[in-house]
């Protein structure tokens, strides 16, 4: 591996958490998921067709007919996980939404790597790789586990007692000695049990959404990467994979905006937006062009593996400092054990 681009990797990783966080404040101001993304891919698309521009590598564009039609989806995945983040951030927490895109990054390389897919050089799996693909898998269980637990105290419902609703831990200790009376039922602790399963089973579907959107990125890269060898021209690959994912979520939004599904976006409130609520194109920009940059060079598991650890460094300072106007989420132990064993398995796949 060229020592020269690890730092690169985990900068380019690192930055995904300041994406996230300046996504999801452009949705707030927007009022509008869908329409968020469209407006950070768009000026996405927009940089780096400045930069293809000015590299005057633009001409490139006449080869694209030629390309294998597979080779143009690519933008897709950016759509997938720029959305992903604006839904998972506010829900989940930086630390559990970057540790479920982590895993889909980790088990989409290792499968690219281990069975040649999308034109990636195959790469036998070894036993330490699996030992680190499963122990990627078990440290965001983990973390993922840890924070089920410590919401769902706050999940319950606070309980009316005498006209009037008390807070949940001076409601639960009331349930408690109400149920420990002579002849009183325990309905209190059936009746918050039926409460937290309906909120696992929704926690279930963010869940794979952050799998999936992580497994979107490696499988993006190595489309472009493929894209990349029938242009020669990085900066307009990227543009081009760009533009596909703006089409893409303007499309997904005219359809929404038709069946009422989400709300007309809003333009006034972007006046009062952070300098750095902007910064999304721009670093999914930087990203894209990075990661299929990376690949031919270090290979598939290699670039994914810096990068996401480049992300889950900065998700933890994100997390535990409240940065970027994000909620604070102290660090427990559960959630650093998490941590600490997903960047193992992660190292694992790198040494095998």
């Amino acid at each position: 591996m060229e020592i020269l681009l690890v730092p690169v990797a985990l900068l380019v990783g690192g930055l995904l958490a300041v994406q996230a966080a300046a996504n999801l404040q452009l949705s707030g101001a927007a009022g509008s998921p869908v329409g968020a993304s469209t407006l950070q891919l768009g000026i996405g698309a927009l940089l780096l067709t400045l930069a293809a521009a000015l590299a005057g590598a633009l001409g490139a564009v006449d080869l694209i007919p030629d390309a294998e039609p597979w080779h143009l989806l690519g933008g897709l995945g950016s759509a997938v996980y720029i959305t992903a983040g604006i839904l998972l951030f506010p829900r989940l927490g930086a630390l559990v939404s970057v540790g479920l895109f982590v895993a889909g990054q980790m088990l989409a390389s290792l499968a690219l790597d281990s069975f040649g897919l999308l034109g990636v050089e195959r790469i036998a799996p070894s036993a330490a790789r699996l030992a680190g693909a499963a122990a990627v898998v078990a440290g965001i269980a983990l973390v993922v586990r840890a924070q089920t637990r410590e919401r769902a105290p706050a999940a319950a419902r606070p309980a009316v007692v005498g006209g009037s609703a008390a807070p949940p831990a001076a409601s639960a200790g009331r349930a408690g000695r109400l149920a420990a009376a002579p002849g009183r039922p325990a309905a209190p602790a059936a009746g918050r049990a039926g409460q937290v399963r309906p909120r696992r089973r929704g926690q279930a579907g963010w869940v794979l959404l952050g799998l999936v959107a992580g497994a979107a990125l490696p499988l993006q890269g190595a489309v472009n990467a493929q894209l990349r060898a029938d242009l020669d021209a990085p900066f307009t690959v990227g543009a081009f994979s760009f533009a596909v994912a703006t089409a893409t979520m303007a499309l997904v939004l005219l359809g929404a905006l038709a069946f009422h599904r989400v709300p007309l976006p809003r333009l006034a409130p972007l006046r009062r937006l952070p300098w750095w609520g902007w910064l999304g194109g721009f670093v999914g920009a930087t990203y894209v062009v990075a990661v299929f940059l990376l690949i031919p060079r270090i290979g598939a598991e290699a670039a994914i593996g810096l990068t996401v650890t480049g992300q889950q460094l900065a998700s933890l300072l994100v997390d535990h400092l409240g940065l970027l106007r994000l909620p604070r989420r102290l660090l427990t132990r559960p959630r650093l054990a998490g941590v600490a064993l997903l960047l193992a398995g992660v190292a694992l796949v790198q040494l095998g």
